[in-house]
């Protein structure tokens, strides 16, 4: 077959795409993450008010509607948030849903008609926790078997659609039986169809070589592999190692200014600053067909309608940076469109 990116409307070549974002989510919902707010400021997270928006910043899984990315009021924003993206050449999303999160293939469709930008959908599973009893009982070979078929023929809720990757596959730590069954039927998959597979580690530093691991031992290829949140999981000599294993290496909390991690309060979420130097560092090394770049959004506080940055943020404000850090146009083009471009294509 002649090589392709499968999107939510179809087949393109992989060179159509244009400026890609690898990891976002445009429909879903994150509620399993609800943390309570500090007992002295409790009152402030009752309702998404933007006399509120500072506290929400800081504590964005204290406030119920700020974890709903699927009720119309984020749908309309999402929306305009992806016309503004395509005004400015944004080319492609990858939406990073799976089975666990309240995946809407539907709706990504009807966006990507709406608006213009090509989306590819994912298939597989979140962690373990999200999931239905059911699928505890479920076989490598009946994951492998879900996901082929989304990826082949279409998707659960619409058959019309086929997902273009696995992912995001999503695993807590130490990875639970479940996970790892994924992780294995993802290898297995990968090798027979050759997608893209990403990955969601827990935030422990030694969870994404444990992931890449299980990953290469059931036959997927590294190249073809991405890990996620490197941003809030690994630093210093931890991230140049883990870049040794030929996996791409994404940094994808762009637009989160907050040191404040709420996930994982021992950890201090890098500024952006600091996110393009972690990717500079990769860069000295000659890593740069290894890098990819994102914002995850998955929560209401982020889009321009309620008081964020929205998917336009690394086009408007972190590309004209990144050339005054050192990175060249050709740095920046193989990061933003040919890596992507490659992580994604299909020729099997």
């Amino acid at each position: 077959m002649n090589p392709r990116v499968q999107t939510v409307l179809g087949d393109e070549v992989p060179e159509s795409l244009g400026i890609t974002l690898t990891h976002e989510h445009l429909g879903m919902e994150f509620s399993h993450f609800y943390r309570k707010p500090p007992t002295h400021i409790a009152e402030k997270f009752n309702k998404f008010a933007m006399d509120k928006l500072g506290y929400i910043r800081q504590y964005p899984y204290s406030c119920h509607n700020n974890l709903l990315l699927n009720d119309k009021p984020a749908r309309d924003a999402v929306e305009e948030d992806l016309c503004e993206f395509s005004s400015l050449d944004g080319g492609a999303i990858v939406e990073n849903t799976t089975h666990g999160l309240g995946r809407d293939v539907t709706l990504y469709k009807t966006l990507s008609k709406e608006t213009g930008v090509h989306i590819i959908a994912g298939t597989g599973y979140y962690i373990e926790d999200t999931q239905p009893s059911d699928n505890m009982y479920k076989t490598v070979e009946d994951l492998y078997n879900h996901m082929r078929c989304e990826l082949t023929v279409g998707c659960d809720e619409n058959t019309n659609v086929t997902a273009g990757f696995m992912g995001e596959l999503a695993s807590v730590w130490p990875i639970r039986d479940f996970e790892r069954k994924v992780i294995k039927a993802a290898g297995e998959l990968q090798k027979e169809i050759g997608c893209g597979v990403s990955f969601h580690p827990h935030r422990d530093a030694e969870a994404p070589f444990e992931i890449v691991r299980l990953y290469l031992e059931a036959g997927g290829t590294a190249s073809k592999a991405v890990m996620s949140h490197l941003d809030r999981t690994l630093k210093g000599d931890k991230l140049l190692e883990f870049a040794g294993l030929g996996t791409y290496c994404q940094f994808d909390l762009f637009g989160t200014e907050v040191s404040y991690y709420q996930l994982n309060p021992s950890f201090d979420m890098p500024s952006d600053a600091q996110r393009i130097e972690l990717m500079k560092s990769l860069l000295l090394e000659g890593k740069v067909d290894r890098l990819l770049m994102s914002h995850d959004i998955h929560t209401k506080h982020r889009l321009v309608q309620y008081g964020g940055h929205g998917y336009s943020h690394i086009i408007t404000n972190i590309i004209p940076k990144m050339k005054h850090k050192g990175f060249s146009q050709d740095d920046i083009d193989k990061i933003t469109k040919h890596n992507p471009a490659t992580w994604l294509t299909i020729d099997k």
